[in-house]
């Protein structure tokens, strides 16, 4: 199937909208084939300023109406206190609020950027979703992360080189509970290498110190910038670490 035969057989839909690469590409695709979409972020302390922002910047160029819905993620004790299914319960809690607006706003069905190169194994979140029929698109019409970013990058978006930018909890280690200034460090930590020019890395919380996953081609920037490593995160964190074998996931 193609997105065009998509669209056609779908006229109407809501999109769960992340502000990412897949997600802005599904929403392009929507506009590009006629069908009347409308898109809906999650807003939580589990994504960064910057999402939200993206979203709203994409949404506007494309004149995609964008509905943004506060969720408190920390009230739920299932979901901070960090189990490995965490992304089971917090999926659950976060589309079951899109949903709940999308049926009010008059959409049957509810799309997400799951792309063909995300492998459904027994994954929690993928679970949640099949559970609470959200359709992926890119998925089922077989479209990998380089082919989205080719054709993202084909349609002039400027999401098509965006890294890939799983939620802040994954930063905290499983059985570690979740909180509110956890969560702040770690944004505050990101954003400060995101200012020395890293992408594709991830901060991640290691008792009180944080631990740094930078891909291979940056490691010798992060020892030349190291004293500006250490004024952005000391604040926050009793050590610094970089991590020289895992690569960020």
């Amino acid at each position: 199937m193609t997105l065009k035969a998509f669209f056609t057989q779908h006229p109407r839909a809501a999109l769960a909208f992340s502000g990412g690469t897949d997600s802005a590409y599904l929403m392009w695709a929507a506009k590009q084939n006629g069908c009347q979409v409308h898109a809906y972020f999650a807003k939580s302390a589990f994504q960064p300023a910057f999402e939200l922002e993206d979203a709203r910047r994409l949404a506007a160029q494309l004149d995609v109406p964008l509905t943004v819905i506060a969720l408190d993620v920390l009230a739920d004790e299932t979901v901070t206190q960090n189990p490995p299914d965490r992304c089971y319960h917090c999926k659950k809690r976060v589309f079951s609020a899109l949903l709940d607006a999308a049926r009010q706003d008059g959409f049957d069905l509810m799309m997400d950027g799951t792309n063909a190169s995300d492998d459904a194994g027994d994954r929690p979140g993928m679970r949640a979703l099949k559970e609470m029929q959200v359709c992926s698109p890119l998925r089922l019409c077989g479209l990998t992360k380089p082919q989205i970013r080719a054709l993202s990058k084909e349609a002039g978006l400027f999401t098509w080189n965006k890294p890939a930018y799983a939620c802040l909890a994954t930063r905290v280690p499983q059985g570690t509970p979740i909180d509110a200034d956890k969560l702040e460090k770690i944004e505050r930590a990101e954003s400060s290498l995101f200012s020395l020019g890293f992408t594709d890395f991830r901060v991640r919380l290691l008792g009180k110190a944080a631990r740094i996953q930078l891909p291979a081609s940056q490691m010798n920037s992060a020892l030349a910038q190291r004293q500006a490593l250490l004024e952005g995160l000391q604040p926050d964190f009793t050590d610094i670490l970089l991590d020289l074998v895992a690569r960020p996931e």
